[in-house]
C-alpha cells in the first residue's frame, strides 16, 4: 500500500467520530511515522478536533516534602556495592528497562496495599479507600524522572531492609508470608517482583536517587537518597504523601529519559497492562485492556480489532482469533491472531523473529521471541501470558528449561488444533488462509525433526488430486479415507501444471489403473512429502519412486506383437547404453508406458530436482550424472523405439543422435535439466541429419 493510501485511509478513519481511545492511539502513532508530510498535519488537526476530552487527568506529584533533623548514614557492605555495579551496567541489555522496573514496584506496591485494605488483617492501616495510582512526571530542563504512587509504602526499617539490601526483595516476603496464611495463595498471582534488583536498575541512568515514603501504617514519611557510589543516607521528612516518590537525577547522557514521548513509549511497550492506571504528565497511558486476561466470551469482534492493531501496528483484521486459557500442566493465557493480509517479503524471511509477546503478569518480557513459538509460525501475532515462566535475574531472557519447553508444545499443539478445526468448519476460509501461509506449514515440516510433530501439521496440507477437478483441494487424511483394497500408499507427482501432470509419462500407468495420486505444483510440494515420508501408517511415495521400485515393471513376457522381441529389446539397451556413455546408470525397458517413448527415474526425483536448481552449475556435467544415477527405461511398443532399434543396425550416425536425444527429453521431462535451452544444439543436429534423407 503507498504512502498516499495509507494516508487516506487515516483520513476515513478519523472523520469517524466515534473512535475509541485505542484507535487513536494507533491512528496516532501511525501519524507520528509521517509527521512531516502534509497529509499528518491535516490528519493531525482533523485528529484533534475529533478528540474527547480525559476526565481522568490529573497528577498527584508536588514539591511537597521536607527533610526534618539529621540524615543518618549507611554503607553498603562489599559485596553489596559489587552488586550494585553489576545491576547497573552489566545485568540489564537495555537502558529503558528501568522505566519498567520502577513501574513494577510501584505496582506491586498497590497491589500489597490492595490485599491488606481488603483483608482487613493489618491494624491501623490508613486511608483506606485512596485511589491506587502510579503517576509519572518528566523534567527535561532538570533532567528529572519522578515516579510516585499511593502504595503500601515503607517505614524506616523498610527502607533499610529494601533499599539498603541489593537482592533483598520485599514483594518476595510478601508473598512468603500470605502463602503460610494462605495455601492458595491466590491474592499473590498479580505481585510482579521476585527478586529485590529491579529498584536498583535506576543507577543505569542516575546521577542520584531520591525516595519519599511514607508507610500505610505510620504517619511518619522518610527520604532516602544515594548516588550509588557505597553509602545512602536516610532522613525523616514532613509533607510526603502516602506511598513511595522516586525521584530519578539522570546522567547527561540519558537526558532522553526525562523527555515525555520516550517515557510514554516505554509505558505502552513493557508496561501498557499494569492492572492499576498510569499517568504520565497527568494523562493516562495504559488505556488498552489486557484482553488475554477477560473471558473469551465477552470479548466482542471490535475489540480484538483494535487489540491486533495495537500490538501488531498494522491497519488490516484478524483472519483468525484464537484465545486460549489453561491452568494445567502450566499457566497460560493466550490472545494469538492470524493475519487477514498476504505475508510480505519480510514476514518470509526466516531471519524474522516470531509476533509473540511474552509477558508475566501483565509486565512485558520480551516483545518478540523464539521461545515461545517456532519460527515457522512466525507468522502469528499476539501475546502470551504466564506466571510460571522462570526468568533470570534481569527479568528479560528465558531459562532454558522444561517449563519452557512445555510451554511452547502446549502452544504449538493448540495452534495446530485450532486451525485443523477450522479446517473442517469452515473449508472455504481456510483454503484462503492455506494460499497465503501453507508455505510456512510447509517449512513448519522440513525444518523438524519429530514425526509426529511432522504428521500433526501434514494434516493442514492440501493439494490437488487426480480424482477431484481442477481447483478442487484435498487432504491426505481425505486421501487415505478413499483407500482400497488395502492399499498402503500415498502417492504424488510434482508438475508445474494439471495439465503437464496428466500428460506426465509418471501418471500413464496410474491413470489407468484408477490410481489417485496429489498433484504438487510448487516446487518445494515435493520436497515437503519427501521430509514427510509416512502420515497415519501409510508410506508417502513419489510416481516416480514407485515407477523406479515397481518390480513388476521389468515383466516383459505379455508385451504382445506389436513390441519389439525380447532378444531385440536386449540388444537395442545394450547399445544405447554404449551411446549415453556414462550418463544413464542403467537403461532398461519397461512396461508402464503407453504414450510415451521413454522416461528417466533417479531414486529420489525430489532432492535431486532441487540439487538441479540450487547446485548443479557448481557441478561438472560428468560428476553431475554421476551422482544422480539416472536410470532410463524405454517402452518397446513406442514407434519411436521400434525405429531406433532399426536405425542402429542401418544408420548408426541418425540412431546414436536419436538415443542421446531421447534420453535428454526424458531428463526436462522429469525436471533434471538446470537449462532447457541447452538441448536445443542436439536436436538441430539430430533434425539436421534427417533432412538429408530428402
Amino acid at each position: 500500500m503507498s504512502s498516499f493510501s495509507r494516508f487516506q485511509r487515516l483520513l476515513r478513519l478519523g472523520r469517524t467520530l466515534t473512535l475509541s481511545q485505542t484507535n487513536r492511539r494507533v491512528l496516532n502513532q501511525n501519524v507520528l511515522k509521517h509527521a512531516a508530510s502534509p497529509q499528518a498535519n491535516l490528519i493531525a488537526r482533523l485528529f484533534s478536533a475529533n478528540a474527547e476530552p480525559n476526565p481522568e487527568h490529573h497528577s498527584i506529584i508536588k514539591d511537597t516534602e521536607k527533610t526534618i533533623g539529621s540524615s543518618s548514614t549507611h554503607e553498603f557492605q562489599a559485596e553489596t556495592r559489587m552488586l550494585l555495579d553489576i545491576v547497573a551496567q552489566s545485568l540489564y541489555s537495555e537502558k529503558e528497562v528501568f522505566v519498567r522496573e520502577l513501574i513494577s514496584n510501584a505496582s506491586d506496591a498497590l497491589e500489597k496495599f490492595r490485599y491488606l485494605s481488603l483483608s482487613g488483617t493489618v491494624e491501623g492501616l490508613q486511608d483506606t479507600d485512596r485511589k491506587l495510582e502510579i503517576h509519572i512526571s518528566t523534567n527535561k530542563q532538570e533532567r528529572i524522572l519522578t515516579i510516585q504512587d499511593t502504595g503500601i509504602g515503607m517505614t524506616k526499617e523498610e527502607m533499610l531492609s529494601n533499599l539498603g539490601v541489593i537482592a533483598r526483595s520485599g514483594s518476595k516476603q510478601f508473598i512468603e508470608g500470605l502463602k503460610k496464611k494462605s495455601a492458595t495463595g491466590e491474592n499473590t498471582q498479580k505481585i510482579i517482583g521476585q527478586f529485590g534488583v529491579g529498584f536498583y536498575s535506576a543507577f543505569m541512568v542516575a546521577d542520584k536517587v531520591e525516595v519519599y515514603s511514607k508507610s500505610a501504617i505510620s504517619t511518619q514519611g522518610y527520604k532516602w537518597s544515594s548516588k550509588g557510589a557505597g553509602t545512602y543516607n536516610i532522613q525523616e521528612a514532613e509533607g510526603v504523601q502516602p506511598g513511595t516518590k522516586i525521584m530519578i537525577y539522570l546522567k547527561p547522557d540519558c537526558r532522553e529519559f526525562a523527555d515525555n514521548d520516550t517515557i510514554k513509549n516505554i509505558i505502552q511497550k513493557y508496561s501498557n497492562f499494569v492492572g492499576s492506571p498510569i499517568y504520565l504528565n497527568g494523562t493516562k497511558e495504559n488505556i488498552v485492556q489486557p484482553l488475554w486476561l477477560m473471558d473469551p466470551k465477552s470479548v466482542t469482534p471490535q475489540q480484538h480489532g483494535e487489540f491486533y492493531r495495537f500490538i501488531s501496528n498494522s491497519f488490516d483484521l484478524p483472519r483468525y482469533t484464537l484465545h486460549y486459557n489453561a491452568d494445567v500442566p502450566i499457566s497460560i493465557h493466550a490472545l494469538l491472531y492470524f493475519p487477514e493480509g498476504k505475508p510480505g517479503l519480510f514476514e518470509m524471511s526466516r531471519e524474522t523473529e516470531t509476533g509473540v509477546a511474552l509477558y508475566s503478569k501483565k509486565i512485558l518480557i520480551r516483545n518478540r521471541t523464539d521461545n515461545i513459538l517456532p519460527k515457522w509460525l512466525r507468522f502469528v501475532k499476539g501475546v502470551v501470558d504466564s506466571e510460571d515462566i522462570p526468568l533470570n535475574l534481569s527479568r528479560e531472557l528465558l531459562q532454558n528449561s522444561p517449563l519452557i519447553r512445555k510451554l511452547t508444545t502446549v502452544l504449538k499443539t493448540r495452534v495446530l488444533r485450532f486451525l485443523l478445526d477450522q479446517s473442517k468448519k469452515k473449508p472455504e476460509e481456510y483454503e484462503k488462509f492455506y494460499a497465503d501461509y501453507g508455505l510456512f506449514l510447509k517449512e513448519g515440516i522440513i525444518v523438524n525433526h519429530d514425526q509426529q510433530e511432522k504428521e500433526e501439521i501434514a494434516k493442514l496440507l492440501r493439494f490437488e488430486s487426480s480424482h477431484m477437478q481442477g481447483g478442487v483441494k484435498v487432504g491426505l487424511q481425505d486421501y487415505i479415507s478413499r483407500i482400497k483394497d488395502g492399499g498402503k500408499l500415498i502417492l504424488y507427482l510434482a508438475a508445474p501444471s494439471r495439465v503437464l501432470a496428466e500428460s506426465s509419462p509418471y501418471y500413464e500407468s496410474l491413470k489407468s489403473r484408477n490410481q489417485e495420486v496429489l498433484f504438487c505444483y510448487e516446487p518445494y510440494d515435493e520436497l515437503v512429502l519427501m521430509t514427510l515420508q509416512q502420515f497415519n501408517g501409510y508410506k508417502v511415495v513419489s510416481a516416480e519412486k514407485d515407477m523406479r521400485d515397481d518390480k513388476k515393471a521389468a515383466d516383459l513376457t505379455n508385451l504382445g506383437a506389436d513390441s519389439l522381441k525380447r532378444s531385440e529389446i536386449d540388444s537395442l539397451t545394450k547399445w544405447i547404453k554404449a551411446q549415453l556413455n556414462g550418463r544413464a546408470s542403467s537403461v532398461s525397458a519397461t512396461n508402464r508406458l503407453e504414450n510415451h517413448p521413454c522416461v528417466v527415474t533417479v531414486e529420489e526425483m525430489a532432492a535431486a530436482r532441487h540439487f538441479i536448481r540450487t547446485q548443479s552449475h557448481q557441478v561438472p556435467e560428468d560428476k553431475r550424472y554421476a551422482l544422480l544415477q539416472p536410470q532410463f527405461e524405454i517402452n518397446p511398443k513406442h514407434p519411436i523405439i521400434k525405429k531406433l532399434h532399426k536405425l542402429s543396425q542401418s544408420d548408426i550416425e541418425l540412431a546414436s543422435l536419436l538415443a542421446k536425444q531421447l534420453f535428454a527429453n526424458a531428463m526436462v521431462g522429469a525436471g533434471l535439466v538446470d537449462d532447457p535451452r541447452l538441448i536445443l544444439t542436439s536436436m538441430n543436429e539430430l533434425l539436421t541429419k534427417c533432412l538429408e534423407k530428402y
